[in-house]
């Protein structure tokens, strides 16, 4: 068996350091979180979601997993966006894919991978549901990328959609869904332009996300 002693040696010079240069780092950290932000982003190991914002740990909540999916069915993620809202009352759910995502390609052009097939067909659903828009689309990168934009504008209808957060609007505790795409080529994050904090407004943020995002 392959010994991880070198990430656990990482692990030991890393608390060092952190103490090093905030002895109170940890204990203050180990008393509560109380992040404004619950991240829903892609597994993808280049898309560390406290890294991007530049926030530290305990500022952001994470959910993650491949193709930043928001699923009615999925009780992981569920789970998560409840407890962030109804316990740690965060203000803001940020669905946040990437250009490039793996899992988009795969679906996009209908690839056999695995198991995973069957969680990406919610993407395919996406293409299949813009399916002009992208037609429409001559570069096989830029139409990729779209997909990656527009799965991310379906994940904000997803989240606005559940109970958790169509509850939380009904008793007027302020929550804002955010739609974002980061790229790993510069390490920029685009706001897609759709942010809801109100159901009434779930369709209207939506039409003018893609109306402003030239879909």
């Amino acid at each position: 068996m392959s010994s991880l002693e070198h990430l656990l040696e990482h692990n030991r010079h890393w608390a060092e350091n952190m103490v090093s240069s905030d002895a109170e780092y940890f204990s203050r950290l180990a008393k509560q979180q109380a992040p404004d932000y619950l991240w829903i982003g892609c597994s993808d190991s280049r898309v560390p979601a406290n890294q991007i914002v530049d926030l530290a740990p305990g500022e952001v909540f994470v959910h993650r997993n491949v193709a930043n999916l928001v699923v009615h069915s999925d009780l992981n993620c569920l789970s998560v966006l409840h407890y962030a809202i109804e316990a740690l009352r965060v203000k803001h759910v940020l669905v946040v894919g990437h250009y490039g995502c793996g899992g988009v390609k795969a679906a996009l052009h209908g690839l056999r991978l695995g198991l995973v097939d069957n969680w990406l067909r919610h993407v395919q659903d996406v293409r299949d549901m813009h399916r002009e828009r992208l037609i429409g689309i001559d570069d096989d990168t830029a139409r990729a990328n779209r997909l990656c934009e527009l799965n991310v504008m379906e994940q904000v209808v997803n989240v606005c959609s559940t109970t958790t957060v169509r509850d939380a609007w009904a008793r007027g505790q302020e929550v804002t869904v955010h739609g974002w795409c980061y790229s790993l080529e510069n390490g920029l994050v685009t706001d897609l332009g759709i942010s809801v904090n109100r159901e009434r407004d779930i369709e209207p943020a939506y039409l003018a996300a893609l109306e402003k995002r030239g879909v």
